[in-house]
Order: C-alpha cells, then structure tokens, then sequence
C-alpha cells in the first residue's frame, strides 16, 4: 500500500470564516468532523491510513486551531452549516462523512439538512440526546474549561482513555504527542465552552429516522462520555444502520486511537461498499 499524498494545509472561505483545511490522498471523498477540542492535527495518522484510496478532508471547526471564530452562535446546527459551506467551497457534491463525538452530532444534522450531499455516514461515539449520566460527566468536564484552569481541563480528559492505556507507560508519550494539538489560547478555550454547551443542548432522536446515508454506528463499552446505550439509541432509530460494539481493553471514547488496527479496516469496508453512485 502506498503512502498517499499529505497536502499542504491551507485555508478555505466558508461564509465568514477562514477555515483551515488539511487533505490527504485522492479518489472519493471522505469528510472528517472533529470533537470536541480537538483539532485537525489529531486526524493525521489515520488520515494517511483513510487516504490511500480516498481523497480525506480534515478541517478545524470553527475558532478552534487555525480556524477563525467569526460571528454568532456556536451549535450543532451551525456547526453543520459550516460543513456544508466546506464542502461547498472545495467543490465536493458527495461526500463520506465521519464524525467523531461533537463530531458526530454535526455529522446527524448534516445528514438530516443535506442528505444530498452525504453519500455514506460513520458515527464514531455518538448520542442523540444527553441523559442524565451524560449531563453530569459534560458538565464535570467543561467545568475547567469555563475557568480557565487549562491544566485541570486536560488532566479530565483523561477520562477519554481507557483504564489499561492512562496506566501504562505509553501514556506519556501519547500526551506529549497531543498536548500541542488541544486549545491553547484564550479564543480557543472559550470556544471550547461553547462546544460543551453544543453538546449538552444536541438533541436530534426524533428526527434520526429522517437520515437516508448507510450508516455505520461505532461505540465502546468503556466508553464514559458517550456510554454505549446511546450508540446502540443511534442506531436502532437510523433506518439500516449497523452498529459495531468494541468491548474489552482500549474500547473507551479513544477507542479509535486505542484499537486503530481495528477501526481503521472497519471504516474502510464500510467505505468501500457504499461508494459514489
């Protein structure tokens, strides 16, 4: 397997924002939604992966990394409005969509507003509305965030992980490898309040019966940010989703990081049987 092309980033006009953009590879394309406080850089490894065979868009939301804020309102919705106006401005028609928690929400109302424009859809730890468990870690989470103690914030985060990697020696090394790529400025940190509350607010159940994308649903048993009812909530209400359950050691909401040499070939062959008509 060859190693595809990693394009240089750049930045795209989308509306009234300056969006910095990173793609890997060609051939059909495959967007890919961030979470909450991640940016771009995150993607890198499994983008090289994604991208032999398919042309990967990998983007900053909205005032996060190289991305300005702009104006308005920050929510699920309008952060699906961005990924329209993306796709819209790289000239894309149809796109693979895979969405990564937040991520994933957007990746559910982009799917519901544009259904078009979405040619297959991948919802890795995703939820359709909070419950009370959910509510509670969320809240717990953007608590540090909402005050600025950066480094309380971060060391939260490590609920993402599952309890064999954050006590394990590797640990370290892969914290040393992310910590540059999480928020760091002031804008940044705001923002990601902002991508809390879209969090907590997202609320697309009674609707998802309206997405017409084949739709692979991805959910951890360890995971504790998006518990794996609400994957399998996902995707009993999407008509003809499928759902894949990681379970045991590394199935956390990094199960995508934690169990990439199985995540990885299970996006692929979704991909691959659902190519552009």
């Amino acid at each position: 397997m060859t190693t595809p092309t990693t394009h240089p980033q750049r930045t795209v006009q989308v509306g009234d924002i300056a969006v910095a953009v990173q793609e890997y590879g060609e051939g059909e394309p495959l967007l890919i939604i961030n979470g909450t406080t991640q940016s771009l850089g995150f993607w890198a490894e499994p983008a090289l992966v994604l991208g032999s065979g398919y042309r990967v868009v990998t983007y900053d939301l909205r005032g996060m990394g190289g991305s300005e804020r702009g104006s308005g309102e920050i929510s699920v919705a309008s952060l699906a409005a961005d990924a329209q106006g993306l796709l819209d401005a790289l000239e894309i028609e149809r796109a693979h969509v895979l969405g990564y928690s937040l991520g994933s929400a957007i990746a559910q109302e982009l799917a519901l507003s544009a259904p078009e424009r979405v040619t297959s859809l991948v919802l890795y730890c995703t939820w359709a509305r909070t419950d009370g468990f959910q509510r509670a870690v969320i809240t717990g989470l953007a608590h540090p965030w909402r005050t600025g103690d950066l480094e309380a914030a971060l060391g939260a985060l490590g609920i993402a992980f599952s309890p064999q990697l954050l006590d394990s020696p590797q640990f370290g090394e892969l914290v040393e490898q992310l910590l540059p790529l999480f928020p760091s400025t002031e804008q940044q940190i705001r923002t990601t309040v902002e991508q809390w509350d879209a969090d907590l607010a997202h609320d697309t159940l009674d609707r998802l019966g309206g997405i017409t994308a084949p739709t692979l649903v991805v959910a951890g048993e360890q995971d504790l940010l998006t518990p794996p009812w609400h994957g399998r909530q996902v995707a009993d209400a999407i008509p003809g989703a499928k759902l894949h359950l990681f379970t045991g050691p590394g199935s956390s909401h990094a199960l995508g990081v934690e169990r990439a040499e199985e995540f990885l070939p299970l996006v692929r062959d979704h991909l691959a049987g659902h190519p552009l008509p």
